[in-house]
């Protein structure tokens, strides 16, 4: 893989991010109209850019490679499970943020950053298992990650502990889950899409990278510089979740499903990514203290222009 390539589709997310910031800066985008841009995103135009990956005209993988593929991912997540515990205590951090660090090893910006990339630098063909990814990750956010923030929440807020903030299983059918399965259901039975019906999907689904690097240079624009650069443990949270993890998992995963080189590298190139927004959404839900989330999530953004090139050198 190029590493050129590489590099020049992060500069061309960062220059995206760094028009969000500015947007934000003058005034012409506003909190809670990011919060409307990420709705979107989330709801809309990533969902639908993952179902094409089913109805593209691209090489078509068996149900068997996709059972294989949903394995890995089950694995890989549970192996970040396992990761997520023992590195914040290895890393000093104190028993009341290690929360922090667990939801920041466990999911990775697989869908802002991550889909675009994987479309970019592997090709549309990459987008199936990019939507088995979303799918796995999808279930373990809306079911063990919102139970476990709202014990947090209830941790740090005794009093609220009857204030209706309460998981319901309702939570977990979302468009993402849907429009996964959706794209899996497409996938395997490869129905004939009338090509009006692809016009539509393939011009909003063009609005997903802008649209997302937008809400993350919002983002970005609110966090005080301190609580980003004055972390040291963040920085070594970083450098081992985005460099050693991916490479160590590639190892790991090769001998199982080195035939397959597209799954393998997207696989790598998914947990690869920075930290994801949702365990910041989840903590504003739950009223759980986020400072350290939002300073991990634009840190490990920002040191992504390193990380994922140097991470795809393995390949």
């Amino acid at each position: 893989m190029s590493n050129a390539i590489v590099i020049q589709q992060m500069i061309i997310i960062f220059i995206l991010i760094g028009i969000g910031m500015a947007v934000f800066k003058n005034g012409k985008l506003t909190r809670e109209s990011s919060k409307d841009l990420s709705w979107i995103v989330v709801n809309i135009t990533n969902p639908i850019t993952i179902l094409l990956a089913a109805i593209e005209d691209e090489e078509k993988v068996g149900a068997g490679t996709l059972g294989v593929a949903f394995l890995a991912f089950l694995l890989v997540y549970a192996l970040l499970g396992v990761i997520g515990y023992v590195l914040p205590i290895l890393l000093g951090v104190e028993k009341k943020e290690r929360y922090s660090y667990r939801y920041m090893s466990v999911f990775a910006n697989v869908i802002f950053i991550g889909l675009p990339f994987c479309t970019a630098v592997l090709g549309k063909s990459s987008l199936i298992y990019v939507s088995i990814c979303a799918l796995v990750f999808n279930i373990l956010a809306y079911t063990v990650g919102i139970a476990g923030m709202q014990k947090i929440g209830v941790s740090q807020h005794p009093e609220r502990e009857n204030s209706g903030k309460v998981f319901s299983f309702k939570s977990v059918i979302n468009a993402g889950i849907v429009f996964s399965l959706l794209t899996l259901v497409v996938y395997i039975l490869d129905p004939t899409i009338p090509e009006f019906v692809r016009s539509i999907f393939t011009h909003i689904g063009r609005s997903t990278t802008y649209l997302s690097m937008l809400v993350l240079g919002v983002s970005v624009a609110q966090v005080p510089i301190k609580k980003i650069f004055g972390n040291w443990r963040l920085y070594a949270f970083a450098l081992i979740r985005q460099i050693a993890v991916p490479i160590a998992l590639y190892f790991v995963l090769k001998p199982f499903i080195g035939g397959n080189e597209l799954m393998l590298k997207t696989i790598i190139i998914l947990i690869a990514m920075p930290c994801a927004n949702i365990p910041l959404m989840m903590a504003n839900q739950y009223d759980v203290e986020d400072s350290t989330i939002s300073g991990g999530i634009i840190l490990t953004t920002i040191l992504s222009i390193i990380t994922i090139p140097v991470v795809t050198m393995i390949f």
